[in-house]
């Protein structure tokens, strides 16, 4: 079983919303700064937003910011990713991954991967 596993993922029409969680698996993750990435069709990985391990600060992608919010539960080791307003470029496979390296933005930064949770946003 991968180490994080995330789900929530679905199918939505454009303006609407989803509740993505991130779950650890036999791993804490409360000490590591989280990530939350994602890959649509064709094209390469990319950071949506970060959080670190206290919570206490957030980064966003310029094209999220305002409509996603990250998040985080140390205790029932979860992470989450609040998506409002979803647009169809949104579409992609979502995945969280933990932060072991020193920049949000470089997916080579992250380790123990999920499988990810498809999001479909329609027009």
């Amino acid at each position: 079983q991968a180490p994080l596993v995330e789900s929530g993922g679905g199918l939505v029409q454009a303006g609407g919303s989803l509740s993505l969680s991130c779950a650890a698996s036999g791993r804490t993750i409360r000490n590591y700064a989280m990530g939350w990435f994602r890959q649509a069709p064709g094209k390469e990985r990319e950071f949506v937003a970060g959080i670190s391990w206290s919570g206490d600060n957030t980064i966003y992608a310029e094209h999220v910011k305002g409509r996603f919010t990250i998040s985080r539960n140390n205790a029932k080791n979860t992470v989450y990713l609040q998506m409002n307003s979803l647009k169809p470029e949104d579409t992609a496979v979502y995945y969280c991954a933990a932060r072991v390296g020193s920049r949000w933005y470089a997916s080579r930064e992250y380790e123990y991967w999920g499988q990810g949770t498809q999001v479909t946003v329609s027009s």
